[in-house]
């Protein structure tokens, strides 16, 4: 069997918070076709990893698919110079988590029975409230009552999402294009009553997790996490500053109180060894789409393992990040919850062969083989954005 092309399907769609899913097919000379996904934040960023996926696909035709680790250096060592993170990884990771799609298809199995098998029988989550829907307190109480009884045992949400928006609407992050780290007391007062409401609401046995997305300077960081812990009681405070500075992450460490979380803009194993060396985080996690794909995360959640470190993958994406996350974790001791972006993901129905089951709070994996779904094709061509 051979490779004979990597396409990247760029998809309009309601369902993605940016309105696009970057999905990538690997197809091979015997007809058996694989599926990975990248999907980033930004569609600037989207359109770059197409064009450079199409030479990574010109650079392995004619390899044999099976081959998964030797692939996966030989495109990972091909970016050494012009530096190997970010959409060099984030371009392995989809066609790492297409080949082993692949290779299950072949075999017959589900990916985690490739990965030394099952360790539990269903994927406990986490997931997100919608707050556009935080119009108030009323609106904040139903949509949190919603996640609880759907069977979830822990939510996350990001409490500063509306700091410093000025009368255009606009965030200082979306008006200025750079963060100065900073916020306002009246934010910071605003959050806090946030996280108190939820917290109240959710009760006491779910998990609150706060997302501070990696905006903040070291001493804004210690006082809005100090703040929202008497707030709240919460269960982890995830990227408290921009994750280029382990310095920075330390200083934050060692003076708060909460569990801190880190990796999803982490790129492989290299990136994690120091933040376990150095104690620097609580919860590990990496997202299976931007980190180096399967491969990788079982990797990292070996490295976790050594150090008693929960692993928690980061999704803020399509059904193949959720699935090809999944896979791995059904294999992984080290396991705490997966992230998923809503509790009801029905959103997905269209682009994918059969519904996901979260019912009850944790994703039940089929034992197809591969990762267990297909992706839509009509669907695809009929949304497929058109690149010049």
């Amino acid at each position: 069997m051979k490779i004979t092309s990597i396409r990247p399907w760029l998809i309009k769609s309601d369902a993605s918070y940016w309105g696009e899913y970057l999905f990538v097919e690997v197809t091979t000379d015997e007809g058996v076709s694989g599926w990975g996904e990248i999907t980033t934040t930004t569609k600037l960023a989207n359109r770059a990893l197409c064009t450079i996926l199409r030479q990574i696909g010109a650079s392995v035709t004619g390899e044999d698919p099976a081959r998964i680790e030797q692939l996966w250096h030989k495109i990972f060592r091909s970016f050494t110079y012009m530096g190997s993170r970010g959409a060099a990884v984030e371009c392995v990771s989809a066609i790492d988590i297409a080949l082993w799609d692949i290779r299950g298809k072949v075999l017959g199995k589900p990916i985690y029975e490739l990965l030394g098998g099952p360790v539990r029988e269903e994927i406990a989550l986490y997931t997100h409230p919608n707050q556009a829907k935080f119009t108030s307190k009323e609106a904040v109480v139903r949509e949190i009552r919603d996640i609880v009884e759907s069977g979830h045992t822990g939510l996350k949400f990001d409490p500063f999402p509306h700091q410093g928006r000025g009368p255009d609407g606009l965030s200082r992050e979306q008006r200025d294009g750079y963060l100065d780290g900073s916020m306002t007391r009246k934010d910071e007062r605003q959050a806090a009553e946030l996280t108190a409401l939820i917290r109240e609401t959710a009760g006491p046995d779910v998990d609150i997790l706060i997302d501070a997305h990696g905006r903040f300077d070291v001493p804004t960081a210690i006082r809005l996490c100090r703040s929202l812990e008497e707030a709240g009681q919460i269960d982890w405070f995830e990227e408290p500053c921009p994750p280029e500075s382990l310095n920075a992450l330390k200083q934050v460490r060692d003076k708060v109180s909460a569990p801190i979380s880190w990796g999803e803009r982490g790129h492989t194993k290299w990136d994690f060894v120091p933040v376990l060396e150095n104690k620097l985080a609580d919860y590990i996690m990496p997202d299976v789409t931007w980190t180096g794909g399967i491969t990788e995360l079982k990797k990292i959640s070996a490295l976790c393992e050594a150090y008693y470190i929960p692993v928690s993958p980061h999704d803020a994406a399509g059904p193949i990040n959720v699935v090809a996350g999944a896979q791995v974790m059904m294999t992984v001791p080290n396991f705490y919850k997966l992230e998923t972006s809503e509790w009801n993901l029905g959103k997905y129905d269209h682009l994918i062969d059969r519904p996901l089951d979260v019912s009850n709070g944790s994703l039940k994996l089929t034992s197809k083989p591969g990762l267990g779904v297909e992706m839509n094709r009509d669907y695809l061509q009929a949304h497929e954005i058109e690149l010049s």
